[in-house]
């Protein structure tokens, strides 16, 4: 048990200590508190437990685990929710649009709670895309000692297959390659029980990112979701706040600009996804540290993509996680100069600490390549500039699918109208797909585009037609793909003038990506061009497409 300290009750003495506060203490009574309680730091466990999704369907669990970690260590945990939502189920409909703003509803409400309540500390559970850094971001506004807890991965499915499995097959079925019989027996076993999607798509890349940040304890990105590690992983971080507590480490205090390069050294590494370049750096705006695309660039020209896994790899996380997760990884990244080991984590040590005792990789299996044999010498994320993203734009290219594209543009001014193209033939070799409209504020929401990608690759047209757009990319997208292009369209960007029959060429060794038109025919277009009405004017998405920034800035809405 960890002594509380004079800081360790900062915020709820506020809330409890005094005469005054009888009322306060009477309606805590109510729900379990008892007089040595209110002497007591309160840490306050924000679940992100939700029945619309498998991957935090168990966190419930979880959260209680957490719970009696914190009342172990000498606080009182108390178990408060916030919101989920599932890309796999709303992908390619207009539910999508509420994907993005999730994050930024989940910061709030982590934000509002724990300021409303007086907690000293908290424990924040996530297990799917956007509520993992959401929960960093209302840790980070916050600023009170905090540990970030990962939900978990989910076990393969029958045939090694995964939520991807069943997007591309869809495909494939439109195609005429598999029937419906066939379809629905992959529906029927790709997911079989709780945990987040797979492969190295955008919630294991997060997890990893937010460990190699130092906000999770070690080994936390890479548990099973329903494993008695994950239990224990949860137990520890309520402990473990209460020592931070005592210490009064913060997560500015593990959240700096060395720990942001840290992260994103490992996303590289592991061949991660285009969405952590827009969370790192939303949660960098939030804790007041400067982060850019340039900074991808940048540490890609140093860093390797070694990791053999989904979407464009082999292998599953369930599969990292049985031969030692993505600690062996990071040491093996720290003893060649690539991580900065003096950054503090929230186990009190530094990364080098927590490092030093971690074994390397067994020989077999292969998934992740030693540095000296590396799967693509630099970064698979390319930060992609051009007169058609003078703020830039994301690429994710593993090199398998080459490293340049020229082909003629078809435009389409949705997801939906490119994806009923795309099934029909419509769309076929040589073309890039321009998906616009869809940006933060264009969408608003700018919504993921699993499902055109996932039917480009069950048609076969994987290494034959290009796709670009202000929307974004999951994790399980692959191909030749180009998102997050600034500014979007919605705001008169570049993309709002292309033409059906322009060309368009995308080089991910110059970093480029350009519609062949000279500077006064792209003015003469932006002269005849019309805004459109927004798509809402009342509600969430209304509010959030006034509030957000540029994609090239994290897309967030608390901007100064």
């Amino acid at each position: 048990m960890t002594e509380p300290s004079n800081n360790s009750r900062r915020h709820s003495s506020q809330v409890v200590d005094g005469p005054g506060k009888a009322a306060s203490r009477a309606m805590l009574r109510a729900v379990g508190f008892n007089d040595a309680d209110f002497q007591k730091p309160q840490v306050g466990i924000a679940s992100t437990w939700s029945m619309v999704t498998p991957c935090n369907s168990h966190i419930n669990e979880l959260a209680e685990f957490a719970r009696d970690g914190a009342d172990a260590g000498g606080g009182k945990g108390v178990i408060f929710n916030t919101i989920t939502i599932s890309d796999g189920i709303a992908n390619g409909t207009e539910g999508m649009k509420y994907s993005l703003v999730s994050r930024e509803v989940i910061a709030d409400s982590i934000e509002t709670v724990a300021g409303c309540e007086g907690f000293d500390g908290l424990v924040a559970i996530g297990g799917c895309d956007k509520n993992m850094p959401g929960c960093l971001m209302g840790l980070a506004r916050l600023n009170r000692p905090s540990v970030f807890v990962y939900g978990g991965t989910i076990m393969p499915g029958k045939g090694h297959t995964d939520i991807v499995s069943v997007f591309e097959a869809m495909g494939a079925h439109s195609r005429g390659d598999i029937d419906l019989i066939e379809l629905k027996n992959i529906e029927e076993t790709a997911i079989p029980g709780p945990g987040s999607c797979g492969g190295m798509y955008t919630a294991n890349t997060m997890a990893s990112a937010i460990e190699a940040l130092g906000m999770s304890l070690p080994g936390s990105s890479a548990q099973n979701a329903i494993s008695q590690e994950k239990r224990d992983d949860s137990k520890a971080a309520g402990e473990a706040v209460l020592a931070l507590l005592a210490d009064d480490i913060k997560p500015s205090d593990i959240m700096t600009r060395e720990a942001f390069e840290n992260a994103i050294t490992v996303v590289i590494a592991l061949g991660g996804s285009t969405n952590a370049v827009l969370h790192l750096i939303a949660m960098a705006r939030t804790i007041d540290v400067e982060l850019s695309l340039t900074d991808f660039t940048e540490i890609g020209k140093r860093v390797p993509v070694l990791a053999d896994l989904r979407p464009s790899g082999h292998y599953m996380m369930s599969e990292l996680v049985a031969i030692g997760g993505i600690q062996p990884l990071m040491k093996m990244l720290l003893d060649a100069g690539l991580l900065n080991g003096e950054c503090l984590t929230v186990t009190g040590k530094t990364l080098e600490e927590n490092l030093a005792e971690v074994a390397p990789y067994p020989v077999e299996p292969p998934i992740i390549a030693p540095l000296g044999n590396p799967i693509k010498a630099e970064s698979h994320l390319r930060m992609l500039y051009g007169n058609l993203a003078p703020e830039g734009a994301v690429a994710k290219i593993t090199g398998k699918e080459g490293t340049r594209f020229s082909g003629s543009a078809r435009v389409f001014g949705s997801e939906e109208e490119a994806q009923a193209r795309i099934n029909d033939g419509t769309v076929v070799a040589g073309d890039v797909v321009v998906i616009r409209y869809e940006g933060p504020k264009g969408g608003p929401g700018m919504r993921e585009m699993l499902t055109p990608t996932s039917a480009i690759m069950g048609r076969g047209l994987g290494n034959d037609v290009a796709l670009i757009t202000d929307g974004r990319f999951s994790g399980g997208s692959h191909g030749f793909v180009v998102g997050h292009v600034s500014p979007e369209a919605f705001d008169g960007g570049p993309l709002a003038l292309v033409e059906d029959g322009d060309t368009i060429t995308i080089d991910a060794e110059a970093d480029t990506i350009e519609v062949d038109l000279s500077d006064e025919e792209l003015t003469r277009r932006r002269a005849a061009w019309q805004q459109p009405e927004p798509r809402y004017t009342r509600g969430v998405l209304a509010k959030y497409a006034r509030l957000v920034s540029s994609a090239s800035t994290g897309a967030v809405t608390d901007q100064e």
